[in-house]
């Protein structure tokens, strides 16, 4: 028995020494002169894809080695599962098993995001339509369609992959999507606040716990881009305010085992608060010290406020750019006295080298010619750097209003320290629109417009426009056309051909009509960079329609001077605006003021009007605007003043709670007919929506209105002023600025009409 195990494990032994030696035979190679190599197994792949990455060819020799880096290098291009290399004598043998290829991707029950959002983001990871397909690419496609829904709070997303084969190795891949509901920020906590209420530094978060507007501003959703953006505006706020050695020691974000609920734990250290003892200036100044002083915004006796800091360095740079050192280096270095919580604010300065403008180079500008934008350069090719003249060049691009971005650098040239080249990059946005829209208000009830506009038409800068408006009340056809550079030196010319018809609100009473046709030319002379004179002339004719109870002053006007009057009236007019924005301003002062003469025609008279808009940032939270609007008018070589021209106030854009049009003097009929003299004043405290965050284009304002119109023959009297108070809601809307007000008048007298609810779209104020 001994004897038959011991032959038994003899054989074995021999067996599997055999079978070893066939399968090294099977793997060792000799080296050998490949005469031809032949490709099997290809679908869709081309041969010549599979050649080029073999590292050998026919006539050189093949060894193991070769053998090992060509199944590299063809795994490598993520085309084949299964890569086998065979010979046959001399010949050598690629057999290889390609991947299948995506034939669709298709996803289910996706709501959160549109379809190109998702093929997008797997698109990044490699996953598209004719892209080869393994089990690895569909993980990460699942991984990342997750992210996606993290991102907008939808922890408890799931994704179920669906593969379907089809002919030709083609499969088809579909996301099953269940979304589940969004996880809601239920706790906000700061530990370690002291010094200021927990509700302030909340208060001051782009996220919250949310509020019943929070379906709208998503404000409840927790996002991690967010919450770092709100440390930073709580450590702002510390430092701001003296707490040099404010930390935010850790950041804690538990989610509920369900998924649906985030709580926040901030962690913080506040440190004591410091006072500025001195400020000291060292380095190089130019021998301009005392006016650098003057820059510095922060004042010894103050805490420090590291805003204050960061605007003075910032102030210095460019003051030294102003003098064309354009690589000017300030440092704001603090020296604490731990002791008497006390700082020294050191601003070390090394103005460098100076410079000059080698070249100015643009791009981005597809369709805008480049004199366009150069000629609203200040800073000029082979002059000194100019740091005020550069900012000035690209506000000025920025707001001829064609690009949704403009940004400029400044590059140094390599073996040339005293040159620099200035690179201007803009991002262009449709000039051209078509608008066909339908809006109500208060006033006007049901209109329609149609606007057709070209700000930069064919590239040349120049604007062209025709608008119609259908309103009950107001109806307009305007065509108009601005050539900015009329001239070179900026003059710019506007041609204006309009036709106008109004009628009395249906609650005035009366449906007689004035229409009004005309034509404009008018230039606009940049006196400063800020600045600009306009001056033209226009023709008129305006049309008197009898109606019922038209009022008795119409009557007599048409009466003494005829139904149709003519009019040449030469204008002149001014404006400055420096606000930060045009729709939602926080900062800045628009002002105009515009003067008409009719010196011919049936109509002589001279009417002017002025108008001042303040805006002043009391804090992130809250702006404070001011608005005054005056005019008067007066008739001229023994006419009177014609009573088409006539001022009107009431409603929303002068003194709301009383109807549109409807404050001053009325005609024996008791019909409104305005005045000669018009005097408003608005003042408004602006905010953001509770509950709309920080978000501008939402906000809420407290007002009040004072201000009437007075007849030619009348005095301005202040006793005869009407006023109101309210509060109001403003939105951008995708429909346009919509603005609603409540006012209950405060001063009203006997015979007033009333409207305490009023709302319209594109007022300002």
């Amino acid at each position: 028995m001994k004897k038959s195990i011991q032959r038994f494990r003899i054989r074995t032994v021999c067996l599997v020494a055999g079978l070893a030696l066939a399968g090294h035979s099977a793997w060792a190679v000799n080296p050998f002169t490949v005469r031809d190599i032949r490709v099997e197994g290809l679908q869709r792949v081309e041969p010549g894809t599979i050649f080029g990455s073999l590292p050998f060819r026919v006539g050189e020799t093949y060894n193991d080695e070769k053998g090992a880096a060509a199944i590299r290098s063809l795994f490598s291009l993520g085309l084949f599962k299964d890569v086998r290399l065979e010979t046959n004598g001399d010949v050598l043998v690629v057999i290889v098993e390609e991947r299948p290829t995506v034939a669709s991707i298709e996803f289910s029950g996706s709501k959160e995001f549109d379809k190109e959002v998702l093929q997008k983001s797997l698109r990044e990871i490699g996953l598209t339509e004719g892209r080869p397909f393994d089990k690895a690419l569909s993980d990460r496609a699942e991984q990342e369609l997750k992210r996606q829904y993290i991102n907008r709070s939808l922890y408890g997303a799931e994704v179920v992959t669906t593969v379907t084969p089809i002919e030709r190795n083609r499969v088809n891949v579909s996301f099953s999507i269940t979304e589940g509901g969004p996880a809601k920020i239920r706790e906000i906590r700061i530990v370690g606040a002291k010094s200021f209420p927990e509700s302030t530094l909340k208060g001051l978060f782009e996220q919250d716990t949310g509020g019943w507007l929070s379906w709208y501003t998503k404000s409840d959703r927790y996002s991690r881009a967010k919450l770092n953006a709100d440390l930073e505006t709580l450590r702002s706020y510390y430092l701001s305010r003296g707490y040099l050695e404010f930390q935010i020691d850790s950041t804690q974000v538990a989610i509920s085992p369900d998924k649906q609920d985030i709580s926040i734990a901030i962690n913080i250290t506040e440190g004591p608060k410091f006072l500025v003892s001195a400020i000291k200036l060292e380095g190089n100044y130019l021998d301009k010290t005392d006016e650098f002083k003057s820059l510095v915004t922060i004042r010894p006796g103050e805490p420090y406020n590291a805003e204050s800091v960061a605007a003075t360095t910032k102030a210095f740079q460019d003051y030294f750019g102003n003098f064309g050192y354009a690589f000017a280096r300030v440092e704001a270095r603090p020296e604490l006295d731990r002791a008497n919580n006390l700082v020294t604010l050191v601003l070390q300065s090394d103005p460098s080298r100076r410079a000059y403008v080698r070249r100015i180079n643009i791009t981005g500008n597809d369709r805008t010619r480049d004199e366009v934008i150069r000629r609203e350069f200040r800073q000029l090719e082979g002059a000194w750097y100019d740091g005020a003249k550069i900012r000035l060049s690209r506000d000025r691009v920025d707001r001829l209003g064609f690009f949704t971005e403009v940004g400029l650098e400044t590059g140094e040239i390599a073996g040339a320290p005293d040159q620099v080249d200035l690179s201007l990059n803009v991002a262009e946005k449709p000039t051209g629109s078509v608008q066909l829209g339908a809006g109500f208000s208060s006033s006007d009830k049901f209109s329609v417009s149609f606007n057709l506009k070209q700000e930069n038409a064919f590239g040349s800068g120049n604007y062209l426009g025709v608008e119609v408006n259908t309103s009950k009340y107001n109806r307009a056809l305007v065509f108009n056309t601005v050539d900015p550079y009329f001239t070179a030196d900026g003059i710019s010319r506007t041609i204006d051909i309009y036709h106008r018809n109004t009628q009395p609100y249906e609650e005035q009473g009366g449906n007689y009509q004035l229409t009004t046709t005309g034509a404009g030319l008018r230039f606009g002379v940049p006196f400063s960079e800020s600045d600009t004179v306009y001056f033209g002339g226009n023709f008129e004719r305006t049309s008197i329609k009898v109606g019922t109870n038209i009022p008795a002053a119409y009557l007599s006007y048409a009466d003494r001077f005829g139904y149709n009057s003519s009019a040449i009236p030469l204008t002149i007019g001014w404006t400055r605006d420096d606000r930060d924005s045009a729709l939602a301003p926080n900062n800045g002062r628009y002002q105009r003021l515009n003067a008409e003469w009719g010196v011919g025609g049936d109509a002589r008279y001279v009417k002017a009007s002025y108008q001042i808009q303040q805006y002043i940032a009391l804090n992130k939270q809250f702006t404070l605007a001011f608005n005054s609007d005056v005019g008067w008018g007066k008739g001229m070589g023994g006419r009177p003043f014609p009573v088409f021209k006539n001022f009107y106030s009431g409603g929303l854009g002068s003194v709301r709670g009383f109807e549109q049009a409807t404050l001053g003097p009325r005609d024996v009929t008791g019909s409104f007919i305005g005045g000669t003299k018009k005097f408003n004043l608005n003042g408004e405290l602006v905010t953001p929506f509770p509950g709309a965050g920080n978000d501008r284009t939402l906000r809420m304002f407290a007002f009040a209105d004072v201000g009437s119109v007075f007849g030619e023959s009348e005095k301005f009297a202040t006793d005869q002023l009407r006023a109101s108070v309210g509060v109001g809601i403003s939105w951008v809307s995708p429909l346009g600025p919509l603005r609603f007000a409540y006012a209950n008048p405060v001063r009203k007298f006997a015979g007033d009409r009333i409207q305490k609810l009023q709302f319209q779209i594109g007022t300002s104020f």
